[in-house]
């Protein structure tokens, strides 16, 4: 898929917010140990349009942040819009989550709102564990078991009509939307220790019906770029249309997306 970095960087307040509620709550919370000093190394992982990975690198004068994306657009917008000659100790670069080249490089490997896009989390992890130096930490939020189970359902329903079932067999959840049990496994064989595995809900809300379809748009791509270009938008209209149907807008007007969000607190012990 080709993404579409301001578009997406307009659209994505919600899991902006959820991003740097994370991390506050990480700073307050008892038991922490994020505690940042401002001079660790943090990676970045799936770092989009980089507001976050830049919230990081303003944090850290005397640290080093990368941040990293498989999506040359996402890495290309960031790039321009955090430049090395106002963020020093920022980089950025194109690599699959999946084979991380690092060697006990980072204090922290942070992501979030990117993983459910993973078809092979053992390996994001495994990799994680290789780039952790000992003692490290690994937060992650992504969507989780149950995530978004309405928006599927009548994405289910819409593909059904003509003329859009003539782009369907069916629709499939695209993502990789994982629990708890899940992940007790994948990081005990990646050699890290678990401090949190929590599936936490979410109430995503957006402006309707136009907030709304510009979500689906810059986040449903694997469902909606299955419809020719010139007709996508009247397909995204539709299953606005259908959903706000089913699920109508509050008093102020905005629709409600019921999401569950995976969220990991995990480290590497010492060796």
């Amino acid at each position: 898929m080709k993404w579409n970095p301001a578009d997406y960087a307009k659209n994505s307040e919600a899991q902006l917010k959820w991003a740097r509620e994370l991390l506050s709550l990480r700073d307050t919370r008892k038991g922490s140990h994020l505690d940042l000093k401002g001079h660790e190394a943090i990676l970045d992982m799936g770092c989009g349009d980089g507001k976050i990975t830049a919230d990081f690198a303003t944090a850290l004068p005397q640290g080093n942040v990368t941040g990293i994306d498989s999506s040359p657009e996402m890495i290309a917008y960031a790039t321009q819009t955090y430049p090395s000659s106002q963020y020093p100790n920022l980089a950025f670069s194109c690599l699959d989550a999946r084979s991380l080249p690092f060697d006990r490089a980072f204090d922290l490997v942070f992501s979030n709102a990117t993983l459910h896009w993973v078809d092979d989390h053992l390996s994001v992890l495994k990799g994680v564990s290789r780039a952790l130096r000992d003692g490290g930490r690994l937060i992650i939020s992504c969507g989780g078991q149950g995530n978004a189970a309405q928006v599927l359902d009548v994405f289910r329903e819409v593909v059904t009509r003509e003329p859009w079932n003539a782009y369907f067999d069916d629709v499939r959840n695209p993502y990789f939307f994982y629990g708890v049990e899940d992940y007790q496994d994948w990081l005990a064989q990646a050699g890290l220790e678990s401090d949190r595995l929590e599936l936490v809900p979410k109430d995503m809300t957006h402006p309707a019906p136009d907030g709304f379809a510009a979500w689906i748009r810059t986040t449903w791509m694997p469902i909606t770029h299955r419809v020719p270009d010139d007709s996508r938008d009247r397909f995204i209209a539709e299953f606005v249309e259908a959903y706000l149907q089913e699920n109508p807008p509050d008093s102020d007007g905005l629709a409600h997306i019921q999401m569950v969000r995976l969220e990991v607190d995990a480290h590497r012990p010492a060796s």
